[in-house]
């Protein structure tokens, strides 16, 4: 979004942050990003293009992945658009650890910054833009920006929310499991290959998958007769008998969908 440059510039201003240099963002990976000093507040980190005292600094923050070569990547695009960076800082994200926020002062004219947001939109998240004073936001991009209306249109942006997914961080128990991380791509496919009126797709469980399931099942019926609410408890039985509900059998959601649509006029999708 954009902010006024009279406001406060994000979270970067005042704080304690880490100095990254492109020629070294393995190290900025690894947290071992050297201090910008006072005296280098004003380094340039060129991209192809001279400093001119007649353009104008813009502020950029967008979050990257902590994974080798995401910043050079990033940095890439500022390159093709002839992008001088005059300063540019990291730091550890604050909505998902796994990531890095990454501050960027360029020296660049209107018509360059709405051509790198536009292609940093597609390969990072932009979280701030703050344009310089000259900077004149074209009128279209002060409407309300297209968002699904009604529930067909979620299909359009299924594949573009911010999600786990089949990703991983590293600090996940199954991080290091690779059936684990083969069966959540998996289902995450399948999942993201779902349009609205299509049947819900049925799961091949493997025997291990069924296993576990039947484990679960049975420890939590010994617990139901004395902590399931009477609805739950009055229900269950019909589930089991039209969803075919038990210990070895996972129940597809498609069964359920259309026993929920039969006894109440209500289904999944």
């Amino acid at each position: 979004m954009y902010v006024n440059k009279s406001e406060e510039q994000g979270p970067f201003r005042g704080g304690s942050l880490d100095s990254v240099n492109p020629a070294n963002e393995e190290k900025q990976h690894n947290n071992e990003a050297s201090t910008f000093g006072e005296h280098q507040d004003n380094r340039t980190v060129s991209t192809g293009r001279p400093t001119s005292s007649k353009r104008d600094v813009s502020t950029i923050i967008f979050s990257l992945k902590n994974e080798v070569g995401g910043l050079i990547k990033a940095l890439r695009l500022f390159q093709e658009k002839h992008v001088n960076l005059v300063h540019i800082e990291s730091r550890k994200s604050k909505r998902r650890n796994s990531d890095f926020e990454i501050f960027v002062d360029c020296d660049t004219d209107n018509e360059q910054l709405k051509e790198l947001t536009q292609l940093l939109r597609e390969h990072t998240d932009i979280v701030e833009i703050t344009p310089s004073e000259n900077f004149t936001i074209p009128e279209d991009d002060m409407a309300v920006p297209w968002f699904p209306q009604k529930i067909s249109e979620l299909d359009l942006s299924a594949n573009r929310v911010l999600m786990y997914g089949s990703e991983l961080d590293a600090d996940h128990p199954g991080f290091k499991d690779n059936m684990y991380r083969k069966r959540r791509t998996y289902f995450a496919d399948l999942a993201m290959s779902y349009k609205l009126g299509d049947p819900i797709l049925r799961v091949d469980f493997t025997s291990e998958e069924v296993r576990t399931w039947g484990v679960v099942y049975r420890e939590l019926n010994k617990l139901y007769p004395g902590h399931a609410c009477k609805e739950y408890l009055k229900n269950l039985p019909l589930l089991t008998k039209y969803c075919n509900y038990s210990e070895d059998n996972i129940p597809q959601l498609e069964d359920v969908s259309h026993f929920l649509k039969g006894a109440l006029s209500w289904s999944w999708v």
